[in-house]
């Protein structure tokens, strides 16, 4: 049954402190309580308030009527022969957002490889332009709500009947952008009380904003940092990412420094290797010194075909070429082959196509 348009606020976007205030201070029940009903939520994982039986018949009659619990209707996944799975998730509001679960693959944050990585969406669409992305080909919609956030992962889990231990803010959107919402998130994720993932296990991936990097490094978790870099230089930076007008490389570097005085965990390089512009040989050995500044990992990706985008991506000898020169400057550095690539993963092609056929997007 699809969502109505004025949905219920989902108790997914709760913290265990707003569930104490609504249960205890609202409607004046005992502490114990809101631990029962963290347990039917992240624990027992209730797909209804009817099956929290050891709450009282009168206070699940009010959460009924006030409250939902996902916020997220699946519509449909779309399978790999790698076993990369993308998920398909409808909204209240008719939109969609897309969560791709990723099979283990050794070192590419610096972690053993036996998990199953959750690429997650913190907006519908994306303001920010990046180039080679679908996820801003039909501009930006909205910021997606904690719940929201936090709903792909528990309706992933329920899907793929497996539980995710490494997650990476890496799909729709730009998670630093709707940082009040990623930040509510991230408290439901990595508490104790919630889905426990350690914040080790969480990686934000963002396009360079400069001051919110430093709020990030102010968060009392080690949570890591990739940042989609996809040029060494100003000048190529600036034909492939649009927020480098604002924030340039020299800023961005500023920041990083300040998250890496604060944090014990290495800041990865995303660059995509796009041929004719960024994949000079030049740019990795800029890369490469920008890098060992910071004590950075690189992770090289060769470009995944958008339809509607005209860039290619280099010979898989190039990608090599270009690796070993980073490599060989004292860079730990992985060249990607990624996952995927026959399921439409570049992150919203799906959604894109989705709403095409139901008419949200004029087709071009």
């Amino acid at each position: 049954m699809s969502l109505k348009p004025q949905a219920l606020p989902s108790l997914l976007g709760y913290t265990a402190d707003d569930l104490t205030k609504l249960l205890k201070e609202e409607h004046g029940q005992p502490a114990y309580r809101v631990k029962q009903a963290l347990e039917w939520i992240y624990q027992h994982r209730a797909d209804s308030v009817d099956e929290m039986l050891n709450l009282p018949a009168a206070l699940r009659t009010t959460l009924k009527e006030n409250f939902r619990l996902s916020p997220v209707e699946f519509v449909r996944v779309q399978g790999s022969e790698d076993t990369t799975r993308k998920y398909l998730f409808k909204l209240h509001d008719g939109r969609y957002v897309e969560t791709v679960l990723i099979p283990a693959s050794p070192a590419l944050y610096g972690e053993k490889s036996d998990r199953h990585t959750a690429c997650v969406s913190s907006q519908v669409g994306c303001a920010y332009g990046c180039k080679f992305c679908a996820s801003g080909l039909d501009g930006f919609t909205r910021n997606l709500t904690a719940d929201e956030i936090v709903g792909q992962l528990m309706a992933v889990e329920k899907q793929a009947g497996r539980k995710i231990n490494n997650i990476v803010f890496m799909g729709m959107g730009e998670p630093l952008a709707n940082f009040k919402n990623l930040n509510k998130a991230l408290d439901i994720i990595t508490g104790h009380w919630g889905l426990n993932i350690g914040a080790r296990h969480i990686t934000i991936s963002t396009s360079g904003l400069a001051p919110m990097i430093k709020k990030l490094a102010d968060r009392p978790q080690q949570i890591r940092l990739a940042i989609s870099l996809h040029g060494a230089t100003n000048d190529t930076r600036d034909k492939i990412m649009p927020v480098n007008s604002k924030w340039q490389i020299e800023e961005l570097f500023d920041a990083l420094h300040y998250y890496k005085s604060k944090s014990k965990k290495r800041i990865t390089f995303e660059y995509i290797l796009i041929k004719g512009i960024n994949d000079d040989l030049e740019q990795a050995t800029i890369l490469a010194k920008r890098a060992k500044s910071l004590g950075a990992l690189v992770n090289l990706i060769p470009y995944n075909t958008v339809e509607g985008l005209e860039w290619v991506r280099p010979s898989e000898d190039h990608c090599y070429k270009f690796r070993d020169i980073v490599r060989n400057h004292g860079v730990t550095t992985t060249l990607r082959i990624e996952k995927g690539h026959d399921i439409d993963a570049a992150c919203g092609q799906l959604r894109l196509k989705q709403e095409t056929a139901d008419g949200k997007i004029e087709s071009k």
